[in-house]
């Protein structure tokens, strides 16, 4: 079997429909994916309603979270959180205020590059963003307004945390993001977790101390992790009797990983669906 259990549609900052990304799923030869958007489950009724035949669905979401980095200081750190139920009342409101937040912060971030003479109208990148907005959708419309080369760039520079036009938003504290999850039902796995590229890492004594709480799982295999940082992860889920999984975070054109480019191991991911209580895969 080959699984991908990290993956991201329109609904969030992805650019395939959720319809669009199963189907280049069975396309690119994927026996399982997870469609993980950013805190919302909006897509999950499309993607299951297009599965190709042949093809099981993991419906889950990547949560924004902060925890305590390697410095001392909080870091933002993303949660994935699978086979929950969605219709639990304390995160389904959770995830109504983790939206609001994104909305409010690129709203604050676009007004501030406007007042500061760049070509970006805050109205029409959230009216493009819908409801679950994100920075992807500000560097896409620098790219546009030919403000940056591509999005990756706008990421270097505009909408790095250096940037006078970065904010930070109010993520939910790790801790109760995974007590949250498993009272759903659900699973919580830690995303890119050594992920270099994208700044400062997250203290793993900080993992250590969530698998006592109900961690399921680390997110070994990543574009973003070096070998030598994956072989840590691997050592650590052996210690903590964690899940390993294998994903590609894929995001459709933005990024040149294909979905596949990293996978979950079969037997992790019966791990997975056994430890799951919330709702079950789809499978087509």
């Amino acid at each position: 079997m080959r699984i991908d259990l990290h993956t991201h549609s329109t609904v969030s900052d992805g650019t395939d429909t959720p319809a669009e990304l199963v189907r280049r799923a069975g396309a690119a030869g994927l026996d399982a994916v997870a469609l993980t958007d950013h805190d919302t489950t909006a897509g999950w009724d499309e993607a299951a309603a297009a599965l190709p035949a042949g093809m099981t669905l993991v419906r889950g979401m990547e949560m924004s979270c902060t925890g305590l980095g390697e410095d001392g200081r909080p870091v933002p750190v993303h949660l994935l959180a699978y086979l929950f139920d969605p219709a639990d009342s304390s995160f389904a409101a959770e995830r109504e205020r983790l939206r609001g937040e994104r909305v409010a912060r690129v709203r604050a971030m676009a007004e501030r590059m406007a007042a500061d003479g760049l070509p970006i109208d805050p109205d029409a990148v959230l009216a493009g963003a819908g409801a679950v907005a994100g920075r992807p959708h500000l560097a896409r419309a620098l790219m546009a307004a030919g403000v940056v080369p591509t999005v990756d760039a706008a990421f270097r520079e505009l909408l790095a945390p250096h940037s006078p036009y970065y904010l930070d938003k109010a993520d939910t504290p790790l801790d109760r993001a995974v007590a949250m999850v498993a009272a759903a039902g659900g699973v919580t796995v830690v995303a890119h977790v050594r992920a270099r590229s994208r700044g400062r890492l997250l203290d793993l004594a900080e993992v250590r101390r969530l698998a006592a709480l109900g961690l399921g799982g680390i997110e070994v295999d990543h574009p973003d992790h070096a070998l030598a940082d994956r072989e840590i992860l691997r050592e650590l889920v052996t210690e903590l009797g964690l899940i390993a999984t294998g994903s590609s975070d894929y995001h459709g054109a933005d990024k040149a990983i294909e979905l596949g480019g990293f996978t979950t191991d079969p037997e992790q991911f019966e791990r997975l669906i056994d430890k799951a209580s919330g709702i079950s895969v789809i499978a087509a």
